[in-house]
Protein backbone atom coordinates (compact mmCIF):
# COMPACT_ATOMS: atom_id res chain seq x y z
CA UNK A 1 0.00 0.00 0.00
CA UNK A 2 1.02 3.84 -0.86
CA UNK A 3 4.04 1.85 -3.34
CA UNK A 4 3.38 2.99 -6.92
CA UNK A 5 5.77 0.26 -7.88
CA UNK A 6 5.37 -3.51 -8.16
CA UNK A 7 8.41 -4.24 -5.29
CA UNK A 8 7.17 -4.39 -2.05
CA UNK A 9 9.08 -2.40 1.27
CA UNK A 10 11.52 -5.22 1.64
CA UNK A 11 12.28 -5.54 -1.79
CA UNK A 12 13.51 -2.17 -2.89
CA UNK A 13 16.88 -1.46 -3.52
CA UNK A 14 19.44 0.65 -2.04
CA UNK A 15 22.02 2.89 -4.01
CA UNK A 16 24.99 3.83 -2.46
CA UNK A 17 26.94 6.57 -4.21
CA UNK A 18 30.42 7.39 -3.49
CA UNK A 19 32.85 9.93 -4.56
CA UNK A 20 35.98 8.44 -6.47
CA UNK A 21 38.75 11.61 -6.45
CA UNK A 22 40.32 12.30 -9.27
CA UNK A 23 43.41 14.97 -8.83
CA UNK A 24 41.34 17.90 -10.03
CA UNK A 25 40.31 21.57 -9.91
CA UNK A 26 36.73 21.18 -11.49
CA UNK A 27 35.66 24.29 -10.69
CA UNK A 28 37.23 28.16 -10.39
CA UNK A 29 34.89 30.79 -10.55
CA UNK A 30 34.94 34.34 -9.88
CA UNK A 31 32.11 36.46 -9.15
CA UNK A 32 32.72 40.25 -9.45
CA UNK A 33 30.77 42.85 -8.07
CA UNK A 34 28.14 40.41 -5.88
CA UNK A 35 25.04 41.58 -4.21
CA UNK A 36 25.06 41.88 -0.51
CA UNK A 37 22.63 39.66 -0.21
CA UNK A 38 24.61 36.79 -1.52
CA UNK A 39 27.70 37.58 0.90
CA UNK A 40 24.83 37.09 3.78
CA UNK A 41 23.58 34.23 2.42
CA UNK A 42 27.22 32.68 2.35
CA UNK A 43 27.67 33.42 5.73
CA UNK A 44 30.49 35.83 4.81
CA UNK A 45 31.97 39.58 6.09
CA UNK A 46 28.68 41.54 4.65
CA UNK A 47 30.40 45.19 5.18
CA UNK A 48 32.61 45.11 2.44
CA UNK A 49 32.89 47.65 -0.11
CA UNK A 50 30.86 46.43 -3.08
CA UNK A 51 32.19 48.22 -6.02
CA UNK A 52 35.53 47.10 -5.22
CA UNK A 53 34.60 43.35 -4.22
CA UNK A 54 34.62 39.70 -5.74
CA UNK A 55 34.25 36.17 -4.86
CA UNK A 56 36.27 33.48 -5.42
CA UNK A 57 34.33 29.57 -5.89
CA UNK A 58 36.92 26.90 -6.28
CA UNK A 59 36.58 22.68 -5.63
CA UNK A 60 38.78 20.53 -5.65
CA UNK A 61 39.51 16.76 -5.10
CA UNK A 62 40.63 15.24 -3.14
CA UNK A 63 39.26 17.02 -0.69
CA UNK A 64 41.90 17.64 1.54
CA UNK A 65 44.02 19.67 -1.29
CA UNK A 66 41.44 22.53 -0.08
CA UNK A 67 43.88 23.16 2.70
CA UNK A 68 46.61 23.73 0.43
CA UNK A 69 44.90 26.16 -2.00
CA UNK A 70 43.65 27.95 0.99
CA UNK A 71 47.33 28.64 1.72
CA UNK A 72 48.69 29.31 -1.69
CA UNK A 73 45.38 32.07 -2.17
CA UNK A 74 46.73 33.97 1.19
CA UNK A 75 50.05 33.77 0.13
CA UNK A 76 49.34 34.76 -3.02
CA UNK A 77 47.43 38.18 -2.65
CA UNK A 78 45.75 39.94 0.20
CA UNK A 79 42.35 38.14 -0.32
CA UNK A 80 40.46 37.03 2.73
CA UNK A 81 39.46 33.43 3.35
CA UNK A 82 35.60 32.63 2.98
CA UNK A 83 35.20 29.53 3.92
CA UNK A 84 37.43 25.90 3.65
CA UNK A 85 35.85 22.60 3.92
CA UNK A 86 38.55 19.83 3.57
CA UNK A 87 35.93 17.45 3.56
CA UNK A 88 33.97 18.70 0.34
CA UNK A 89 37.12 19.84 -1.41
CA UNK A 90 35.39 23.63 -1.55
CA UNK A 91 37.22 26.89 -0.95
CA UNK A 92 35.22 30.58 -1.18
CA UNK A 93 37.92 33.72 -1.05
CA UNK A 94 36.95 37.39 -0.99
CA UNK A 95 38.59 40.17 -1.92
CA UNK A 96 38.95 42.81 -4.88
CA UNK A 97 38.85 41.58 -8.41
CA UNK A 98 42.44 41.34 -8.89
CA UNK A 99 43.05 39.95 -5.45
CA UNK A 100 40.90 37.29 -5.99
CA UNK A 101 42.04 36.58 -9.72
CA UNK A 102 45.72 36.47 -8.65
CA UNK A 103 44.60 33.89 -6.06
CA UNK A 104 42.55 31.39 -7.65
CA UNK A 105 45.31 32.14 -11.63
CA UNK A 106 48.36 30.94 -8.27
CA UNK A 107 46.10 28.00 -7.50
CA UNK A 108 45.78 26.86 -10.61
CA UNK A 109 48.99 27.23 -11.61
CA UNK A 110 50.45 25.25 -8.37
CA UNK A 111 47.67 22.46 -9.19
CA UNK A 112 49.29 22.46 -12.64
CA UNK A 113 52.98 22.28 -12.41
CA UNK A 114 53.74 20.51 -8.66
CA UNK A 115 50.64 19.25 -7.87
CA UNK A 116 49.60 17.72 -11.84
CA UNK A 117 46.31 17.91 -11.67
CA UNK A 118 43.77 18.14 -14.40
CA UNK A 119 43.13 21.92 -13.64
CA UNK A 120 39.95 23.39 -15.32
CA UNK A 121 39.96 27.42 -16.50
CA UNK A 122 38.66 30.39 -14.44
CA UNK A 123 35.12 31.26 -15.30
CA UNK A 124 33.49 34.68 -14.69
CA UNK A 125 29.71 36.42 -13.86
Amino acid sequence: MGYTDNLSPEAKQRIVQELVPGRQITLAHIIANPDRVLYEKLGLDPSVDYAKSAIGVLTVSPAETAIILADIAMKASGIELGFVDRFSGSLIITGTVSEVEASAQAILDYADETLHYTICGITRT
